[in-house]
């Protein structure tokens, strides 16, 4: 049913990953529980880390956790422009859930003038759906040497007339050049698109009632807000900007899916955890942890596959970054998807991981391939047309009786079923390109609830690997995956509901520090 009055409000950062996905998922969530229709766009996104849609399309892994934070299902309209980097300079552009082409930058600039009339068209569209549409933008706003054909930031705010709050994380530092630089850049109309920016409450509160003021947000704060209170004044001064409210750092989030691999390149991670009632490293001292190892390929997609395992207290999830060795102690290796699967084989080789893996399946330990890993277990990889880059093909690494062809139309589907080891069911997704058979084949991870059979295994059972994403999110199979492994200890985290739960501490955390009454009157 059409709403009367629909309102949006667009956060933009001042550089990239300054927290703004974790914030709009927030907000999404607060403004739903106070019982509004809200939904979240994000006109471009450039991630490998992609979610599917009922409808079969592909969207950003962040707005499919926004949608759910509003408690909608996720659709292609609430991301319709998808980049999903091939290379350096290439990305395949994803328009509206489907694959369009792939480009290089200089392509992709030009084509953006052709692409703002449809991002235009999906936002009216969900807009017709909502009291509030939380906008996301994309990367940094102050870069303006992209503005001329921009639909990601200030190009989608001026199209749209969506007013802007900006975004600024403290954790990077710099962060009052970073607003006051953003306020010096943008155009006189550009700045006028401003309403406020988020970093204490109180700053906003001295503001005359019902008067729409610019400003900013203060992300990811620790210590004693008090000291920052000349920092605001200083960024009030230079800009006119006021702040809407600063942000204590929130732990928790370390729970919820990630946005893009830039999140793998955080501060340290004991920062970011909790205290628990034994620390990982004394479980792993006692020989009381699962030591899961993931070699970080380089053009990694989909690693919150993994925060399900992640997230159990007696896992040891050990990301190996580029010339460092597997470990030699990992029960598991499990090796995530890949977006552009034959470069990765290279670059697996390249750091001696190969090596590392056949030694580890020598010695009886677990080796799990997920999407772009699976095809890497297999013997050879071959991509004829050039689907993911040069066309050629080469060898994998022959961990599992199979052969990936890649090319052809694009899987993009939801399924469900069982896997076949402990009979406990999973559901998730696909999305891949390629077709992936051999003998191994004959013993499938996974039977879906439509016949099909997904995966395969070796013979030993020790290997396994599926295009299957999301499995490790069911509470039933996880546990009984790694029950097998921890020989009868079973401790396992409720994946989902801590997801929700997550997402509800969350907006409360955004209700305490943030002044959400006024940021909604911001919202035109």
């Amino acid at each position: 049913m059409p709403v009367s009055n629909p309102r949006a409000l667009m956060l933009q950062g001042v550089g990239s990953d300054v927290g703004k996905s974790l914030l709009t998922a927030g907000l999404c969530r607060a403004y739903a529980r106070r019982g509004l229709a809200v939904r979240p766009f994000k006109p471009q996104n450039m991630s490998n880390n992609a979610a599917v849609t009922a409808d079969g399309g592909e969207i950003g892994r962040a707005q499919a956790l926004q949608a759910r934070a509003s408690g909608v299902a996720p659709s292609v309209h609430m991301n319709p422009v998808l980049l999903k980097p091939t290379s350096e300079v290439g990305a395949q552009v994803v328009v509206r859930g489907a694959v369009e082409s792939n480009a290089d930058a200089r392509a992709y600039h030009a084509l953006k003038p052709k692409l703002l009339p449809r991002v235009l068209e999906s936002f009216e569209l969900l807009k017709k759906e909502a009291d509030l549409v939380l906008v996301e933008g994309a990367g940094s706003s102050s870069e303006v040497n992209l503005r001329r054909f921009d639909i990601a930031n200030m190009g989608f705010a001026e199209a749209s007339q969506t007013p802007v709050v900006l975004i600024g994380d403290i954790a990077r530092g710099g962060v009052i050049a970073s607003i006051v630089g953003t306020h010096a850049l943008l155009s006189e109309a550009d700045r006028a698109m401003i309403r406020g920016s988020i970093v204490g409450a109180h700053a906003l509160m001295s503001q005359p009632e019902r008067t729409l003021t610019r400003g900013y947000v203060i992300n990811k704060f620790r210590g004693d807000p008090a000291l920052f209170a000349e920092a605001e004044k200083i960024m009030t001064a230079r800009t006119g900007f006021p702040s809407f409210g600063l942000v204590p750092f929130f732990a928790p989030a370390r729970l919820l899916p990630k946005e893009d691999a830039m999140s793998l390149d955080k501060e340290p991670r004991a920062l970011d955890k909790e205290p628990r009632a034994l620390d990982k490293e004394t479980r792993s001292a006692s020989g009381g942890a699962i030591k899961i190892a993931v070699p970080r390929l380089s053009r990694i997609a989909n690693f919150d596959d993994l925060d399900p395992l992640e997230a159990e207290d007696d896992v040891e999830l050990q990301w190996v970054e580029a010339g460092d060795p597997l470990p030699g102690d990992a029960h598991v290796v499990l090796i995530p998807g890949a977006k552009a699967t034959l470069p990765d084989m290279r670059f697996l080789c390249a750091h001696g991981w190969d090596v590392d893996i056949h030694a580890h399946a020598r010695r009886g330990g677990v080796v799990v391939g997920l999407c772009g890993g699976y095809q890497l277990l297999g013997r050879k990889i071959s991509d004829p047309d050039g689907a993911e880059g040069p066309p050629g093909s080469v060898p994998g690494l022959g961990l599992l009786d199979v052969e990936t062809v890649i090319g052809g139309g694009k899987t993009l589907e939801s399924a469900q079923g069982a896997d076949t080891v402990f009979g406990e069911t999973v559901k998730g997704y696909e999305i891949h390109q390629g077709l992936t058979e051999g003998p191994d084949r004959t013993r499938p991870w996974f039977t879906l609830d439509d016949g099909r059979s997904e995966g395969a295994m070796s013979k030993n059972g020790l290997i396994m690997g599926g295009y299957l994403h999301g499995v490790f999110a069911a509470d039933g199979f996880r546990h009984a995956f790694l029950n097998a492994i921890r020989g009868g200890r079973l401790q396992g985290a409720a994946y989902e509901a801590r997801i929700e739960e997550t997402l509800d501490a969350l907006a409360d955390h955004l209700e305490k520090h943030l002044d959400l009454d006024r940021l909604l009157e911001a919202a035109a």
